[in-house]
């Protein structure tokens, strides 16, 4: 009877019966055998046309809208901002940089720089807060679950215009908030909400903390589902209590999901004109102490018959929320993007 040794190099040595796996010499393939066809093909067609012509075809589209609509109309907006130009007819009396030096010169475009930056600031201030609580909350099971958070939700879907008239209808100094505070019996508190420049910015904030606090607590409420339940059943078995879970494993998970929508917010802050144009319009905006960048350009480039001074004004807004982007993702967002690209840097 033959022994495994002999067994085995016998059907090693054999024509045409291979080798044991990692068999040595005998194993691998004679030196100078011609390389596999299909090995060839693939890396020919990997390294063809085809994959570059399907990116074109995939790509070219978006890029095509993304260009004629958003970088077109912001280099044609740069080229306007440097004539002094009424709309109507080419655009000849050219001077220069004078434009830009008015609108960085203008107290009354400060001003409305510092209130979009004091909207940017109590938006996260005032929202944030309530938006992760009312996302804790709805993130446990409890009654009427779905309801709730479609109520919380449909402020953000209803339409700014329809917001604005709203709340200017009730806010306005006949209007039904001051009628109930007298029908309570408080009506030392009934005021003019939209018109005394002391408290029209923060009945600003009240209103956009109501339409948009929904949209941050869906958007927290998302990010909760990626927390593990398992880390919070850990917890639980080593004692910790429910709030003690959520400030050291939940909120510091959400952390991503926070950055991003506070990114969103203040980018929003910064562009915000429909709410302040429809409640306020063109003139009581700038007495109340509500005025934006958005609504200085509008009242002093379109409405003015000086469109060149109006694309000026536009160019300076995309400029500063460029650099507020771009200067927010590289301190704050850095961490957050550092491992989607290659070797984890930025």
């Amino acid at each position: 009877m033959a022994s495994v040794r002999d067994t085995t190099k016998t059907s090693a040595d054999a024509p045409g019966i291979p080798g044991p796996v990692g068999g040595g010499a005998d194993a691998l393939p004679p030196t100078g055998a011609p390389r596999s066809r299909g090995t060839r093909s693939t890396r020919s067609r990997g390294s063809g046309w085809g994959p570059r012509l399907e990116l074109v075809l995939l790509i070219g589209p978006a890029l095509l809208v993304f260009v004629a609509f958003v970088i077109f109309p912001v280099v044609l907006a740069a080229y306007y901002g440097f004539f002094s130009w009424s709309g109507y007819g080419p655009a000849v009396d050219f001077v220069g940089f004078r434009n830009y030096i008015v609108i960085l010169t203008d107290p009354d475009f400060i001003e409305a720089l510092g209130h979009n930056g004091f909207i940017a600031i109590m938006s996260l201030v005032l929202q944030g807060p309530v938006a992760i609580a009312l996302a804790l909350l709805l993130n446990r099971k409890m009654r009427f679950q779905s309801l709730i958070r479609v109520l919380i939700f449909v402020p953000y879907v209803i339409s700014e215009v329809v917001v604005g008239i709203g709340w200017s209808l009730m806010l306005q100094s006949s209007g039904s908030v001051n009628g109930m505070l007298d029908k309570l019996g408080l009506g030392a508190f009934a005021t003019d909400w939209l018109s005394d420049p002391s408290i029209a910015i923060w009945t600003l904030l009240v209103i956009i903390t109501w339409k948009y606090v929904g949209f941050a607590v869906i958007l927290f409420l998302a990010g909760l589902q990626g927390v593990p339940e398992e880390l919070s059943d850990a917890a639980a078995i080593d004692g910790a209590s429910y709030w003690q879970t959520q400030r050291y494993i939940v909120l510091p998970l959400l952390g991503p999901t926070v950055r991003i929508w506070a990114f969103l917010s203040i980018i929003g802050s910064l562009q915000l004109f429909d709410l302040v144009w429809i409640i306020w319009g063109q003139y009581v905006a700038s007495t109340a102490g509500t005025s934006t960048m958005a609504t200085y350009m509008v009242a002093n480039g379109r409405n003015a018959g000086s469109y060149g001074y109006g694309n000026a004004v536009a160019v300076v807004l995309f400029l500063i929320s460029l650099i507020v982007a771009l200067v927010y993702q590289r301190f704050v967002l850095r961490r957050d993007t550092a491992g989607a690209l290659t070797g984890g840097k930025l």
